[in-house]
């Protein structure tokens, strides 16, 4: 199988007044190109930690993390944002959504950035793939915690990104609405064949990826790798 994610050997320490923090202990995993990978385990274990370390997000203190053949241990910042744009969506717990621009404006922006001169057109497109177009000029404060969701979903998806990954994306929603962005998140992969990888608490949701990696401590615990 080709691998779109590689991590060998992958520490994380950070300072705080505390004295030095070690959140990971030696990551080795490998993510297929087209699966569907789920993060688990309790939390402070370590599992959204990993997940910026795949997207450079965070820098691994030490050991290396490759990316569609690219070490992004070695990329400067400027280099990881623009690899990002190009190849990774990110969806995250809390949305992070513009809140002066309207859903549009919001899925309309990693496009814009990178150029595309069909911006708009092509946001419109994402809004109305997670049936969102009827609230596109409307602003995050004005939608509900799912329809932010979804605009977040689509902002992440619109650039047709290879890898993506989503920090807890049904954590701040409730069951139905939670189950909505579940059916969303494997709709997309299954028609864009993206890689997904996403860290969850939800049995329910990690049950229905081609694999379970559980972390305890700061390390992958035994069996992790078991397809579910």
């Amino acid at each position: 199988m080709t691998s779109v994610l590689s991590l060998k050997d992958a520490t994380l320490a950070l300072d705080s007044n505390a004295g030095r923090i070690e959140i990971l202990h030696g990551i080795s995993l490998d993510v297929h190109k087209g699966e569907t990978l789920a993060l688990v385990g309790p939390s402070g274990s370590g599992k959204s930690s990993l997940l910026m370390l795949m997207g450079g997000l965070e820098r691994a203190t030490s050991g290396t993390i490759t990316a569609l053949d690219q070490n992004l241990s070695q990329m400067s910042e400027d280099a990881l944002a623009k690899f990002r744009r190009e190849h990774m969506g990110i969806v995250f717990q809390n949305f992070h959504l513009i809140p002066t621009m309207t859903a549009l404006e919001n899925v309309a922006t990693p496009l814009e950035l990178a150029g595309r001169k069909d911006a708009m057109e092509c946001a419109r497109a994402e809004l109305d793939a997670v049936g969102l177009s009827h609230r596109a000029d409307h602003y995050p404060s004005q939608m509900s915690g799912g329809e932010q969701q979804r605009v977040a979903l689509a902002r992440a998806c619109a650039p047709s990104p290879q890898i993506l990954l989503a920090d807890e994306p049904t954590g701040n929603l409730d069951q139905t609405t939670g189950e909505t962005i579940m059916d969303l998140l494997f709709d997309l992969h299954a028609k864009r064949g993206t890689t997904l990888v996403l860290v969850t608490h939800s049995g329910e949701l990690a049950s229905r990826c081609n694999r379970t990696v559980r972390l305890r401590d700061g390390l992958i615990a035994p069996q992790a790798e078991a397809a579910q």
